[in-house]
């Protein structure tokens, strides 16, 4: 079982970056969580990051076809990434949103998901931990 983990733009500057919102940990601290759960759940993790929304389709066209699911953090492109939701839901895996803050207690424009109506759930505001339970339930789909 292999799960796709992407994270869209500007996530590279986690743990410098409004540490009040988004935490102090660093994204390759959050990946290294993520690869020790996998290990323990026994599945395959491919990770990505890109700052460009073409980058991540590329990736989810190239890896889908070899994955079981796929987490997803789109970042900014959230309220707006309309052909990375495209690219998603054409992969008919199931997909995980996943935001380290709760996008439903910020401004209002962070508060819309373009992601979400083709996503199987999605984790809002529960910081680093969102990502393991996205995992844990992809995971369990698949068994």
């Amino acid at each position: 079982m292999k799960i796709l983990v992407i994270h869209g733009p500007n996530l590279n500057m986690l743990g410098s970056r409004q540490v009040s919102v988004y935490g102090d940990q660093t994204l390759a601290e959050i990946d290294s969580l993520l690869e020790n759960a996998a290990s323990e759940l026994g599945v395959e993790l491919e990770i990505f990051q890109s700052n460009h929304e073409g980058a991540l389709i590329d990736f989810v066209q190239a890896r889908a076809p070899e994955a079981t699911g796929i987490i997803i953090n789109p970042g900014a492109l959230t309220h707006y990434g309309l052909s990375l939701r495209d690219a998603l839901a054409a992969t008919s895996l199931p997909v995980i949103e996943v935001h380290l803050s709760n996008i439903y207690a910020r401004e209002e424009f962070r508060q819309q998901s373009v992601i979400a109506p083709i996503a199987r759930g999605q984790i809002s505001g529960l910081g680093w931990r969102g990502y393991i339970a996205a995992l844990e339930i992809v995971a369990a789909l698949e068994a």
